[in-house]
């Protein structure tokens, strides 16, 4: 059986704050990296637990914020995850 392939956002750390700064649901954001960090460890591990192959994705902040200006839509979680998942990982 082949495994699941799911992208997963990948944030830099130099780039958080930019990201904090530009996010629409920043009250629904990590107050560092550090935090963040820790909280997507410990989603990769668990969607590795159950099965899946975990691609990380570095996020551009400026590709991020193009793509959510060219589909018309708010920078929130919802918009993030569009935005990785239609990244093509095999690249």
């Amino acid at each position: 059986m082949k495994e699941e392939t799911i992208n997963m956002a990948f944030y830099r750390p130099e780039d958080w704050q930019r990201l904090l700064s530009i996010a629409d649901d920043r009250e629904k954001l990590h107050n560092t990296w550090d935090e963040w960090h820790q909280e997507y460890q410990k989603s990769r591990k668990f969607l590795a637990s159950e099965g899946f192959e975990v691609n990380d994705v570095v996020v551009d902040i400026d590709k991020l914020i193009g793509f959510c200006f060219q589909n018309g839509i708010r920078n929130d979680g919802k918009a993030r995850s569009q935005f990785v998942s239609n990244i093509d990982s095999s690249n």
